[in-house]
């Protein structure tokens, strides 16, 4: 059911294939945050061009995105060895 819709970008319209209603407001949720961190960045430097507060934008989601990662790869972790853990505790239990 992929269709298409626009969005805004830095006041630039950009057509995006979506394939279903909650695929769509995930987009429409990242377009929001990307035009809230423009207009953040073009406030606090107002003297830049649009490729420098992209790149500043870019930057500052890649880092977010590197953190979240991280959390995520540390939760994993955690579910591992508490998995271990258990299978110890019930491995002693059948004993």
């Amino acid at each position: 059911m992929a269709q298409s819709i626009n969005v805004m970008i830095a006041d630039r319209s950009y057509p995006v294939q979506v394939k279903s209603p909650e695929h769509e407001e995930m987009i429409r949720k990242a377009v929001a945050d990307i035009n809230r961190r423009v207009k953040f960045y073009l406030e606090k430097f107002p003297s830049k061009g649009m490729v420098e507060i992209l790149s500043l934008v870019v930057l500052n989601i890649g880092i977010q995105n590197c953190g979240l990662q991280k959390q995520v790869e540390s939760a994993i972790e955690d579910e591992a060895a508490l998995l271990k853990e258990l299978e110890d505790y019930l491995q002693k239990a059948d004993e």
